[in-house]
């Protein structure tokens, strides 16, 4: 039993909220009735709940569609609209994301107002359960912040007449107060390592050091970047203790989780509580449907040669005939490309080993054709695959949201831009992350001489390339406010004799709006103290 067992508890009651605003609503769900807090059972049942709506595969893949590392080739979704440059306040990924997160704030506060009912309870497990609260609490105060800019901000329920008429806090103010709690419920948790077989998965002091880490790398406080990050690289044992997965492609497989690299994921339940994503990401060959979220030619672009050099540099011997050899490990354990080698897969009901997709050889269902129902760009996904979901593709597979080597490079980036990045810091960090890849050639491992800006650039790339299709991307790109230089122009995918570049679609990127979303129409509508929008949305 892990905490991923613990979920199914809740997926049958799952909170239901009748909402005259969302930020007030109204559950017909037992979980207030006080008549419900009659043990400790029942109040982890709500924070199993409170954990389900803090993140979920279904979060994870709509924010990589926010970013240039996919793209929703087959429809315009909202998240398409979004790059394209049509958002209005009325899109519907504001209005659910909204609803969504503050959803979450109401459990967290039903919870806090209501675990004292609960009889003869273990104080030490209530001053746990209350501290993973306020982390979840936390973590979604962040989320809100990060889309909408100064949101509404509250610690207790709201009446619906406060609810119909607060106002908007700024942004600043819940920073504070994300660092605030962060601190405070530090000690009231544990590290990984005291954790029992059926306690794995829950929130941990290291997960506590990484959110903060999170936080103050959107701020740009390099100082306490470095603080949080120096706190899981030097101090194992008081904050967890934590190390890279020797296999990269293996760190996303079924098999391993809960590995020591993993400081905190979403858990779910092989054919009980699954995530569907992959069925619309995967070929058709080996599960695939309708496919969609395919990636673009951007990110494939990104993975260095094996040499360290990047394809378009001297000296890489990148070959435009045989594009994807001799490449950065991690692109093979990312996404699917055109000869792909599928033997080491097992019981997968593929049609052969190797994935086939230039129209001018392929006679597979896989091969690309435009306007079909598989890929728009010439590639699928390949990470967080599992051979074992063969059907439906329905996964069972836990999501990582924090994992340790995203400490290396939050702290390899802070010691960058703080002047401060020398041969041990890398050694320590960019090195290690790419031994583990699979490197070896000395090129991509010894400390390169690069000018200021080609480092940065570097640095940056290495993020891309190992933290893709974990849902980062577009927060990163935001906080470096490179949406111009990322999120604007032709969205291109492979290419293949007599299609040429494919040209799936064009992206637009406003710098005085789309950093942030707009807050939507319909919670204006409702409150009028919520006006006026962010930059360039009309209200």
């Amino acid at each position: 039993m892990k905490l991923k067992t613990y979920m199914l508890s809740v997926a049958s009651t799952w909170l239901l909220l009748a909402a005259c605003n969302d930020m007030e609503n109204l559950p017909t769900n037992k979980f207030t009735d006080n008549s419900y807090w009659t043990s400790e059972a029942k109040a982890q049942n709500v924070v199993n709940m409170a954990y389900s709506q803090m993140y979920d595969a279904g979060k994870m893949w709509s924010d990589e569609s926010l970013s240039d590392n996919v793209i929703d080739g087959r429809t315009v979704t909202d998240q398409r609209a979004i790059r394209k440059g049509q958002a209005t306040p009325s899109i519907g990924l504001f209005d659910s994301e909204w609803k969504n997160l503050y959803g979450g704030i109401k459990t967290c506060h039903v919870f806090l107002d209501k675990v004292d009912l609960v009889a003869n309870m273990d104080p030490a497990v209530k001053a746990r359960m209350t501290a993973e609260i306020r982390f979840i609490r936390a973590a979604i105060y962040f989320r809100l912040v990060n889309f909408y800019g100064d949101v509404p901000f509250f610690t207790t329920d709201l009446t619906l007449d406060e609810a119909n008429s607060i106002g908007r806090t700024p942004a600043a103010t819940v920073l504070q107060f994300i660092h605030d709690e962060l601190t405070d419920i530090e000690d009231a948790l544990p590290v990984n390592t005291s954790l029992s077989d059926a306690e794995k998965g829950k929130i941990t002091k290291g997960a506590v050091s990484m959110l903060q880490a999170r936080v103050y790398l959107m701020e740009g406080n390099w100082d306490q970047v470095i603080t949080y990050t120096e706190n899981l690289i030097n101090n194992q044992g008081e904050y967890g203790t934590y190390d890279l997965y020797p296999s990269y492609r293996g760190l996303f497989e079924e098999e391993n989780e809960y590995n020591q690299e993993v400081i905190m994921d979403r858990s779910y339940v092989k054919k009980l509580l699954t995530w569907g994503d992959m069925v619309d990401m995967a070929p058709l060959s080996v599960g695939g449907r309708t496919i969609n979220r395919v990636p673009q030619q951007s990110l494939v672009d990104s993975y260095i040669m094996l040499n360290g050099k990047g394809i378009k540099e001297q000296g890489s011997n990148y070959n435009e005939n045989y594009p994807y050899a001799n490449r950065d490990p991690r692109m093979t354990a990312t996404i699917i490309y055109d000869g792909y080698d599928w033997s080491g897969n097992v019981n997968d009901g593929s049609q052969g080993t190797v994935i086939h997709i230039d129209p001018n050889t392929s006679t597979t269902v896989d091969k690309y054709v435009y306007g079909s129902n598989n890929t728009a760009t010439g590639y699928y996904v390949r990470k967080y695959y599992s051979p074992q979901d063969v059907g439906d593709l329905n996964s069972g597979q836990n999501i990582i949201t924090m994992r340790y080597a995203d400490v290396l490079l939050m702290y390899a980036e802070a010691k960058f831009e703080k002047g401060e990045f020398t041969k041990d810091i890398w050694d320590m960090t960019i090195k290690r992350i790419r031994e583990r890849a699979g490197f070896t050639d000395a090129g991509a491992l010894e400390y390169p001489s690069l000018s200021e800006d080609d480092m940065r650039k570097l640095i940056r790339n290495e993020r891309r390339c190992e933290l893709a299709m974990e849902g980062l991307r577009w927060f990163d790109i935001k906080r470096w406010k490179a949406g111009s230089e990322y999120l604007a122009g032709d969205v291109n995918g492979a290419t293949f004799e007599g299609v040429g570049k494919i040209r799936v679609d064009t992206y637009n990127f406003n710098e005085q709006r789309d950093y942030l979303w707009a807050v939507p129409q319909s919670q204006i509508d409702l409150n009028h103290n919520l006006a006026p929008n962010n930059p360039g949305y009309a209200n």
